[in-house]
C-alpha cells in the first residue's frame, strides 16, 4: 500500500475503491452501477486510472474491457491506512489513538468486552 494511504484518496476515489473491495474486481461499469449518483463513465474510469496510477488497483484486460483489482488485500490496505492515521494524528500513539475514539463513540458492552480480551490476548502473546 502507498505510504499516503488513506490522505491521498478523495472521497469518489474511496468510494470507488470500497466498490472494489467489496466486489473483489469489477469494471468501470460495475463501479459506476454501485455508487450513489455516480459521474459520467468517462469520470469513473479516470478515477480508476489515477487509483492506479497511484498503486490502488492494477488490471487486466477480458475482452473488450479492463477488469480491475485491488493491488493489496483490504486487511493490509486497512492496517497501512491506519498506521498512517496514527502518525498524522496521534504521534504513533496507540492509546492516544484509542482513547479519542472512546471519546467520541460510545461502546456497546459487547464492544468493550472484545477490546478488554484483545488487550488481554496482546499482554499474553507480549505484544
Amino acid at each position: 500500500m502507498p505510504e499516503e494511504a488513506p490522505l491521498d484518496l478523495g472521497r469518489r476515489e474511496r468510494q470507488i475503491m470500497e466498490v472494489v473491495y467489496q466486489r473483489g474486481q469489477a469494471t468501470v461499469g460495475e463501479v459506476r452501477e454501485a455508487l450513489e449518483d455516480p459521474p459520467s463513465y468517462s469520470a469513473v474510469r479516470a478515477f480508476m486510472n489515477i487509483l492506479e496510477e497511484k498503486g490502488y488497483l492494477t488490471h487486466e484486460q477480458v475482452g473488450n474491457r479492463y477488469v480491475y483489482r485491488p493491488t493489496h488485500p483490504r486487511d493490509a490496505a486497512g492496517k497501512a491506512a491506519l498506521k498512517r492515521v496514527l502518525w498524522t494524528f496521534y504521534e504513533g500513539s496507540i492509546a492516544n489513538s484509542v482513547a479519542a475514539l472512546l471519546d467520541a463513540e460510545s461502546l456497546s458492552p459487547e464492544e468493550l468486552d472484545e477490546l478488554t480480551r484483545l488487550i488481554v490476548r496482546a499482554r499474553e502473546e507480549g505484544r
